[in-house]
């Protein structure tokens, strides 16, 4: 729902058949829809780009798609753009969605390497044709798993990003998810203790639910952080617990720690140094606990006397897309200089 009678901006579909995801066991497809918001009255030429990596369950064209009660991503930009709220930005909305409900923006053997399709193809195919970004004047941002995305090429592409925010982006592991590994035990044992039993009778389901998706959700985070190299585990999906008494098996867990960004950030803090804004927020109510691990990341860039802006805001971990008032103005301001 418009909240503005400025001129709307122009959303441009594109597609990209990437190199990078060619060989994922989930047999996804190597095509990928990207939309691209130019601001009225402007070609992109010369304007920063901002990358919009959304979160689990989402595809980056459900941003610019219609929104009930609300405004969709381009109609945001569109108001705050228009109301002189923030510079003019293009804005790319890249589709990451995979078999296992989307991914975590990192390379992985299983869900493709979206890493290299984020910096190696698809934001140079973007630059290239608009004539937007280039060093200097590139950021990211995006709101749970697309937060994480944000924090991790923060600290580890921080050569190519020059500006990055994050909205609730999952940290704290041990309080993210530890948690959640019982129940989906529980699911599992309905289907023999077999991934492969429960995944392809998800996959035949005609409707799924809440707790369909949350085993989805744990197992596409143990393919972006411990994949099976065996080439006969099904689709290289394991967890990091027994099955039967749910204990931590500590090699396969410590590989999920190594992308905890509230332990990251213990070591790349330096990285993030080197851009030129760092925003992230979480909601002091968040369900999934992140606000922890927030808290822990906040204190470290603190302690390393690390430039960043770090909020926290009375809500859950849902429905926080007004948040993006605050960080998309700070991203275009930021990279604007």
């Amino acid at each position: 729902m418009r909240r503005t009678t400025h001129a709307p901006g122009t959303v441009h579909r594109l597609t990209i058949d990437s190199k990078a995801l060619a060989g994922n066991r989930l047999g996804d497809p190597t095509e990928r829809l990207v939309d691209v918001y130019i601001p009225a009255g402007h070609t992109g030429e010369g304007l920063p780009l901002l990358v919009d990596l959304v979160g689990y369950t989402a595809g980056g064209p459900a941003h610019t798609a219609w929104k009930n009660f609300g405004e969709n991503v381009p109609e945001r930009l569109d108001r705050l753009i228009g109301d002189k709220k923030m510079p003019p930005v293009v804005v790319a909305f890249p589709d990451c969605f995979s078999r296992l409900g989307g991914n975590q923006y990192v390379n992985s053997p299983i869900l493709g390497n979206y890493e290299d399709f984020l910096t190696a193809e698809m934001v140079p195919f973007v630059e290239q044709k608009f004539a937007c970004g280039g060093s200097g004047k590139r950021g990211v941002f995006g709101k749970s798993s697309g937060g994480f995305g944000s924090l991790v090429h923060a600290m580890l592409h921080a050569d190519f990003w020059s500006a990055a925010a994050s909205h609730s982006g999952d940290a704290g592991f041990e309080n993210l998810y530890i948690p959640e590994f019982p129940n989906s035990l529980r699911a599992l044992a309905k289907s023999d203790n077999s991934i492969e039993i429960w995944m392809r009778a998800f996959e035949a389901k005609e409707k799924i639910d809440g707790k369909d998706t949350l085993l989805l959700m744990i197992l596409a985070q143990a393919a972006s952080f411990d994949p099976d190299p065996e080439p006969s585990t099904f689709l290289g999906l394991r967890l990091p617990v027994t099955l039967d008494t749910c204990e931590l098996i500590e090699e396969r867990w410590a590989n999920w720690l190594k992308w905890d960004p509230a332990r990251m950030v213990e070591t790349h803090a330096k990285s993030i140094a080197k851009l030129k804004g760092f925003y992230f927020d979480c909601g002091t109510e968040d369900q999934y606990n992140i606000l922890y691990g927030s808290r822990r990341i906040h204190r470290t860039l603190d302690q390393k006397g690390i430039a960043h802006r770090y909020e926290e805001f009375p809500d859950n971990h849902s429905s926080v897309d007004y948040r993006m008032d605050i960080s998309l103005p700070f991203l275009a301001e930021t990279l604007s200089r």
